[in-house]
This record gives C-alpha cells, structure tokens and sequence, in this order.
C-alpha cells in the first residue's frame, strides 16, 4: 500500500458529511522525532499514557477509543514533504506505522481510518 499526496477540502468534506471523525497533523517546521511525536500525540488528542515512540504512536493509531464514536476518521497529514526529504527513515518508519493502523481498522470492520497527505497550494 502506497500513500498519495491527495486534494485536501475535497477529502475533508466528504469525511465530515458521511459522519467520519477529521484530524489534522500539521507537520510544517518539524525537524527531528520528537517534535513529530508531539504534533501527533497533540492531534490525536492523545491520554496520558502516549509515550512518543514510534510503538506508542501504533498503539494509539489503532485504539483511538477516546476520540468520539464515528463510522471512520480521516487523518489529514499536511506539510510533510519537507519533513519527508529531511529525515527519510524516520518518514518510512511513520509510513509503515500508518499503513499498519489502516490495515488494522480495515480487518477490524468495526469503522475505517484513512490517511491523507497533503500539502498547501503553491502561493502565487
């Protein structure tokens, strides 16, 4: 499985109407791991026990048991490109940790989540 940058608003709006529970992770000006983990744990609204390790971040991606009940959630991750060009394994390692927080909600079929990298329109 492969993640695509997609159109933002579209994605969003269409989430929101069919009832799906939206987050974004606003990755803009993150450097290193922890303040990724800290963008994530704040966007997830995640409890107490969050320890901002790539295994925390899996835990949390497939229970989410504290954000209200939806028939799916759409994370919207934004500004991730430079992040992605600065520290590449770290970028794998997330990408496998949210393709396996996808597959986990596919096969649980007790609600979906998706996953949406976007970034900002070009200024001009």
């Amino acid at each position: 499985m492969t993640l695509h940058p997609q159109p933002l608003a579209p994605a969003v709006a269409a989430a929101e109407k069919a009832g799906w529970t939206t987050l974004r992770v606003d990755l803009a000006g993150v450097r290193g791991k922890a303040e990724l983990m800290r963008r994530w744990g704040a966007a997830l609204a995640v409890p107490a026990w969050f320890g901002g390790n790539w295994d925390a971040l899996a835990d949390a991606l497939i229970d989410l048991s504290w954000l209200p009940e939806a028939p799916g959630r759409l994370v919207a991750v934004t500004s991730w490109s430079s992040y992605a060009g600065a520290r590449p394994g770290d970028w794998e390692t997330l990408q496998e940790v949210l393709e396996g927080a996808v597959e986990y909600w596919r096969d649980a079929g007790e609600g979906a989540l998706a996953v949406l990298l976007a970034e900002p329109p070009p200024a001009g």
